[in-house]
């Protein structure tokens, strides 16, 4: 298989990848990606494509997914195929923006812990069984990457640029995959995301919400190699 690049969601580790390390480590080159050292994801997608393989297989959820876009955008020709989970490909609303303002004064106070419990946590999962275990999880990244990653993530996105255009030229086999839960990037941008790239394959996974890989790591590692081996 190709060498695969998995780019992880805002306050997010290698550890979003933890069923798909363990499903495809065996059987390509994994590259698992850091999005926590610049303020724009101009500059992060440059960061990648820096110590990424010649050519590739791209897999990025949230934020991670805004980040793929943004260095399909910079270099259609290394990227091979692309995968898009829970994600977004416009730029951000300003009412989004203005409900940032706040979640990061609090960070600079020393309230990250608070702002991920009450504000972005409760959006993240559907009610599995898994759900706290996961929840738990997100907390322990969050906690580990720190309050700095928070700030310059929330600045990259909150200036992040419209991707229409890039997905409407893209010319790769691609994948849209979202938990039918999603309550932070709905169905609805995902059949947007389809709609715009030629032939991509829509895949909505029932029992998961923001983060399928983790909810429903089957289902979602199934769709993955089916993308693949395209």
């Amino acid at each position: 298989m190709t060498p695969l690049v998995l780019i992880p969601g805002m306050m997010c580790d290698a550890r979003l990848y933890a069923p798909q390390i363990t499903a495809f480590s065996g059987e390509t080159d994994l590259f698992l990606a850091s999005i926590g050292a610049h303020d724009s994801v101009e500059a992060l997608a440059t960061d990648i494509l820096d110590r990424a393989p010649k050519r590739f297989a791209l897999c990025g959820l949230s934020m991670g997914g805004i980040v793929a876009m943004e260095v399909l955008r910079q270099a259609p020709e290394r990227v091979e195929r692309i995968a898009l989970l829970d994600t977004n490909p416009l730029a951000e609303l300003d009412a989004v923006k203005a409900r940032r303002q706040p979640q990061m004064e609090a960070v600079r106070q020393g309230h990250l812990d608070r702002v991920m419990r009450d504000e972005m946590k409760p959006n993240y999962l559907s009610n599995g069984p898994q759900r706290t275990e996961i929840l738990d999880l997100c907390m322990n990244m969050a906690l580990s990457l720190g309050p700095e990653v928070f700030l310059r993530q929330s600045v990259a996105l909150m200036n992040r640029p419209d991707q229409s255009d890039t997905l409407r030229a893209a010319r790769l086999p691609a994948l849209v995959l979202c938990g039918v839960d999603d309550a932070l990037c709905p169905v609805a941008r995902h059949e947007l995301m389809a709609e715009l790239i030629p032939g991509a394959t829509l895949k909505i996974i029932d029992g998961a919400g923001h983060l399928p890989t983790l909810e429903q790591p089957d289902t979602t590692n199934a769709a993955l190699r089916r993308w693949m081996e395209t």
